[in-house]
């Protein structure tokens, strides 16, 4: 089968003939009709996912089940399927023996976590071998176009939507208007909130406002003006940014980090009221769990939210690439293995 393929930190991607894997015991084999592009690939193939290579990237990844291993009850020849991140986790370390959900954070926690293109074959590929616990069924009629960035971008901004707990009358405010913004948007209005979006580019104004932003504004300080916000849902990897619109959040407001920024760690500025004295929280979310996943798609599948995406062959799968890691990717690539 064809195939994306890491060779190394810093290495283009090759699309390379590579052996079509089996559907081992407890395993099914998807024929992937889409694979989303999140930024991670990026970090991944820049070496932040440590020495991993060679390997192929992708973990939001939905297609046909075509063949079921030994032990698979779950799932059957023709299922539409999408998996995630984490696929299983070893299920005896001290982590899994808490007895927690699969979610993100059994990535962090279990040494023996089967993530999808990090620790085992991504789905930027024809075909991919996955555990059959950490696949979910697609809601009928939801297009694997749509359904595949659900597996993260949505995944991860309504995880952390639903973990900041936002009441009736509270207002939330996205920071980022880009892969995972422009998703979260639409979660926060379909979700019946008073919805705000922060961004710099200008250029994405008109759009953020027409993907259900109530107000739109630059700035912190154009926040604070506004009123201030109760939930900032950040979505960009640019912290600074986020720390920045910290001076429109209100008394009793919560900040979600769902984007990632290796290069520096978040800080929270001293200046103005401390931050402890306006009972503000910093809440750290990431997918939270299959339960949040089958909400998400639910709304997906309802029209609620609809990703805005570059749809790519696997043999343009270099030019995606090169759109993703310059930030010029509006707003989720996908690559169709078998458009």
């Amino acid at each position: 089968m064809k195939a994306v393929v890491m060779t190394g930190a810093n290495q283009p991607w090759e699309v390379q003939e590579v052996p079509t894997p089996t559907a081992e015991p407890g395993e099914v084999l998807v024929k992937v009709h889409a694979s989303g592009m999140c930024f991670t690939d990026v970090w991944a193939t820049t070496g932040y996912g440590g020495d991993i290579y060679p390997q192929t990237p992708g973990h939001e990844v939905v297609g046909e089940v075509v063949e079921v291993g030994a032990g698979v009850h779950t799932r059957q020849v023709g299922d539409r399927v999408g998996t995630t991140w984490v696929q299983s986790a070893c299920g005896r370390c001290d982590y899994c023996r808490e007895n927690r959900p699969l979610t993100g954070q059994t990535a962090m926690n279990c040494p023996g976590a089967r993530t999808t293109g990090f620790s085992t074959q991504g789905g930027h590929a024809e075909y991919i071998a996955i555990t059959a616990g950490g696949t979910v069924l697609l809601p009928d009629g939801l297009a694997y176009e749509d359904a595949a960035p659900m597996m993260c971008a949505g995944y991860t901004t309504w995880s952390g939507l639903r973990d900041a707990s936002p009441q009736p009358h509270e207002k939330v405010a996205v920071v980022g208007i880009g892969g995972l913004g422009h998703v979260a948007l639409q979660l926060a209005k379909a979700s019946g909130f008073e919805t705000i979006a922060i961004t710099h580019s200008p250029d994405k104004h008109e759009l953020a406002a027409q993907l259900g932003a109530d107000h739109v504004v630059a700035n912190g300080e154009e926040l604070r003006d506004l009123g201030g916000t109760d939930v900032l849902l950040v979505t960009t990897n640019a912290f600074d940014a986020a720390e920045e619109a910290m001076t429109g959040l209100r008394p009793d407001g919560r900040v979600v980090l769902s984007g990632l920024d290796f290069t520096r760690p978040f800080s929270i500025s001293s200046e103005g009221v401390p931050f402890h004295m306006m009972r503000q929280q910093v809440i750290g979310s990431t997918h939270g769990g299959q339960h949040y996943l089958a909400e998400v798609l639910d709304l997906a599948a309802k029209g609620k939210v609809k990703p805005i995406t570059e749809t790519f062959s696997l043999d343009r799968a270099t030019d995606a690439y090169d759109r993703l890691s310059s930030g010029k990717m509006r707003f989720r690539g996908v690559l169709t293995p078998h458009a």
